[in-house]
């Protein structure tokens, strides 16, 4: 087994795929290499000597400076290395814009909605105005669980804190994010549940809504009846047998929307499992599909390798829009926008934001980037999308699911078990973790450190995606996690 890899020619590091020990002998590229301490598995050493400011190069790109200067075979991390960022850029459209060959799609059994979108799933939605109403939803998924039955295959409720005592913005995207969550494909039916005083009144969420199907949703103010739990029941009941009448059939992959997303990182996630999901992204673009990226905060560093990919300059314009509006949002709280990696992903060897950035947006391939969305909008196009959202792992995996993925690969190299509103697919980036978590893990790619290929580990995942669209739970899916975050910026009243 080889046990360091250098990334890139450019590089002057090289990444430990599994622990090397003080004093072990390493073979890389027909140069031999010792040791000077130990490297853990994801950890980095250097493999030239770095002066002291020199710039630390992996994925081809700096990823810092070195604090000191650095000897060949010396651990490389936060004790030796600084970030190079700032909170001034600016940048240029450099168009690199290379448009997929397109491949015939292949077809998954889903359900075709009225409004000619697919789902993966078919299931009952109860979606709180305002938190107020989070214990009344939540036992209404208890009481009428006998309506889970025929094609009918769930009864989900999302509680939230919020809806009421926000103000301008946050009220806004609250509103918004319910609204879309609302409209996603794979609830055939949806009761809004509401209070009746809170400021995300039923008027305006109706109003946001625009246009729906009465037999697909039905609106329910507890204030406004009695039993409340009487009255949501005859209209679960009515959803029940609506919900009922689609049934699965053949549909080509072109309709699957896929979010993609990393938590937990280690510095084997940009290694083997982001361009895992990455070459992934790019055969469903292939076929005519669709794949989303968030997480904007994460992109700092490494966002002009995505940026030059936009189809055009009025999506660049949008991208540069939606990058220095975060770090406008950073530094307006007086917070540097450099303040990542976390804890656990500097255990994992990342060692600042322009390592994290480089490994996170491996996920995005190469495909085109056909559009840059808002928080809270809905995907109307084909291709790789970006979407402005924060790095939080709930948040930004509830922002896909209402943009209208229809599931959210996970990678990981820590693990978490947290789950989405859609199939939330987690991917590890080690056999270790893959090995040890099997109750959250559903795909590895660990074996990539042992000589499997990217392309052909795609290839496995394109096929687990189309199995999972098909109806095959995830974990997340068998533990019942499911969960919505909304986010805030503002004042609670």
């Amino acid at each position: 087994m080889t046990k360091m890899i250098r990334i890139a020619t450019l590089d002057n590091v090289a990444v430990a795929l599994a622990p090397v020990e003080q004093g072990e002998i390493v073979v890389l590229d027909g140069i031999t290499y010792v040791a000077a301490e130990k490297i853990e598995q994801g950890h980095k050493m250097a493999i030239v000597p770095i002066k002291e400011g020199e710039a630390v190069v992996k994925y081809g790109f700096p990823i810092g400076n070195a604090k000191q200067d650095i000897s060949v075979g010396e651990w490389v991390h936060v004790h030796n290395v600084k970030t190079g960022l700032s909170e001034e850029s600016s940048y240029t459209y450099d168009a690199k814009v290379e448009p997929l060959e397109a491949i015939t799609p292949e077809t998954f059994n889903g359900f075709m909605r009225a409004d000619g979108r697919a789902a993966i799933r078919n299931e009952i939605w109860i979606i709180p105005t305002v938190g107020c109403v989070n214990g009344v939803a939540e036992k209404l998924t208890k009481d009428n669980g006998h309506l889970v039955q025929g094609n009918i295959e769930g009864l989900y409720a999302f509680p939230h804190p919020f809806g009421c005592s926000q103000m301008g913005d946050d009220h806004a995207q609250t509103r918004k994010l319910l609204a879309a969550l609302a409209n996603h494909p794979n609830a055939g039916g949806v009761l809004v549940l509401g209070l009746g005083c809170e400021n995300n009144t039923m008027e305006g969420f109706k109003e946001e809504l625009g246009t729906w199907d009465d037999n697909r949703m039905k609106f329910l103010v507890c204030q406004d009846v009695e039993d409340e739990f009487e009255e949501a029941g005859k209209l679960l009941g009515e959803l029940a047998e609506y919900v009922d009448t689609f049934s699965r059939q053949p549909i080509p992959v072109s309709k699957l929307v896929i979010g993609m997303k990393c938590g937990g990182s280690d510095g084997l996630s940009g290694i083997t499992a982001n361009p895992t999901v990455g070459a992934f992204s790019d055969k469903l673009i292939a076929r005519g599909g669709t794949t989303v990226l968030t997480e904007v905060p994460e992109m700092f560093g490494a966002e002009g390798m995505l940026m030059n990919r936009c189809i055009n300059e009025e999506v660049f314009d949008k991208a540069v829009h939606m990058i220095d509006g975060f770090k406008e949002y950073f530094t307006s709280h007086n917070q540097v926008v450099y303040e990542n990696p976390s804890p656990g992903n500097k255990k994992g060897g990342i060692t600042t934001l322009e390592d994290k950035s480089l490994g996170c947006v491996q996920k995005g391939g190469t495909a085109p980037i056909v559009e840059v969305i808002a928080y809270g909008d809905q995907i109307t196009k084909t291709g790789l999308h970006m979407l402005s959202g924060p790095g939080n792992d709930l948040v930004s995996s509830t922002a896909m699911t209402a943009a209208g993925a229809h599931m959210v690969l996970f990678t990981t190299g820590r693990g978490t078990p947290f789950g989405s509103p859609a199939p939330t697919m987690k991917i590890s980036t080690n056999n270790d973790l893959f090995a040890k978590k099997n109750n959250w893990i559903d795909f590895n790619t660990g074996m990539i450190t042992e000589g499997d290929t990217i392309d052909e580990t795609a290839e496995r995942l394109l096929e687990f995606v189309i199995d999972i669209a098909n109806g095959t739970k995830t974990k997340t899916e068998e533990n019942g996690y499911r969960e919505i975050s909304i986010f805030k910026d503002g004042v609670v009243l």
